[in-house]
């Protein structure tokens, strides 16, 4: 298993980002991406649910990040162009769950992908599909990876 870069600011990955997820990922195997994380209550909807909103943040980086490759100096960006969750069961808070999300195609400017929600015992909370499109070149030109906090950080 390899440990993902995480960025300083980002919502979901962010590791100086007091008010985020604060997610590591872990490329499993070549396309795929695994996070093992426990929801906190302050991310829930109802008592003891994590708000939809949250769910669907943590497999929205999960899609993304199966089709960004293992070299941290050359990461492929996408944005999200259209993504659908099926909402299975109520996702737990304070409970461990796992996302685990796998590349399904891949173009020159585009990609697909599909991740799943399981719960403490297994069972399936959650999936989604995504269609992904690179972040334009021109951007990716002006980023100073260095200031966005991009690499691997230890545990």
């Amino acid at each position: 298993m390899l440990k993902l870069p995480n960025s300083r600011h980002c919502f979901v990955c962010g590791k100086e980002n007091e008010h985020g997820l604060r997610l590591e990922f872990y490329e499993t195997e070549p396309g795929e991406v695994t996070v093992d994380y426990v929801v906190p209550d302050h991310f829930q909807g109802y008592p003891g649910i994590v708000h939809g909103g949250i769910v669907a943040s943590l497999v929205d980086e999960v899609l993304g990040r199966v089709h960004m490759g293992s070299d941290p100096s050359k990461p492929r960006f996408m944005f999200t162009a259209k993504m659908s969750v099926n909402y299975r069961k109520n996702v737990p808070t304070g409970k461990p769950i796992k996302i685990v999300g796998r590349a399904v195609q891949s173009k020159r400017r585009t990609a697909t992908s599909v991740a799943e929600v399981y719960g403490p015992d297994g069972e399936l909370l959650a999936e989604a599909e995504a269609i992904l499109v690179d972040v334009p070149s021109e951007i990716i030109a002006e980023l100073d990876m260095e200031a966005l906090g991009w690499k691997v950080y230890e545990e």
